[in-house]
């Protein structure tokens, strides 16, 4: 079984929400194995620098301060066919929309509160996955 990794971070409205063990547990529980993990916060010129990708989107500034706005938890975790798997785990970004039984259906408040965030592809688990773990290029 050959296995690939992404990249998932729980985000603020979750952690203080308390949400954070019942998310890593479903994580697990669905064969994702957590090779990295640490609790932290975002300052706003980290959050900026992570979610440049969307500096002219006009909710780029609300996406900083949420971002910024209370403690995160990014992990790695590696499984088979990870990244498609995790997307599949996590749900749509609205929550409305989300499959019963994936995390943004669970524990989301609403498209901005979304719990969650998981890569979207290998090379996005690669660079923000490496954001956060320095040690990132000697785990692939």
């Amino acid at each position: 079984m050959t296995t690939t990794k992404t990249f998932t971070m729980i985000k603020p409205d979750a952690v203080t929400a308390g949400n954070s063990g019942a998310i890593i547990k479903i994580i697990e529980a669905h064969g994702f194995v957590v090779i990295a993990m640490k609790l932290t916060q975002l300052t706003a010129a980290q959050a900026g620098q992570f979610y440049g990708i969307h500096k002219e989107r006009p909710f780029y500034n609300d996406l900083v301060d949420y971002m910024s706005g209370g403690p995160i938890i990014p992990m790695i975790l590696e499984k088979e066919n990870a990244v498609e798997d995790f997307r599949a785990l996590i749900g749509a970004t609205n929550p409305v929309e989300a499959a019963e039984g994936t995390i943004r259906k669970l524990f989301a408040t609403s498209i901005s509160a979304n719990a969650i965030h998981g890569s979207d592809s290998h090379k996005n688990a690669l660079i923000e996955g490496d954001f956060f773990f320095s040690n990132l290029e000697k785990m692939k």
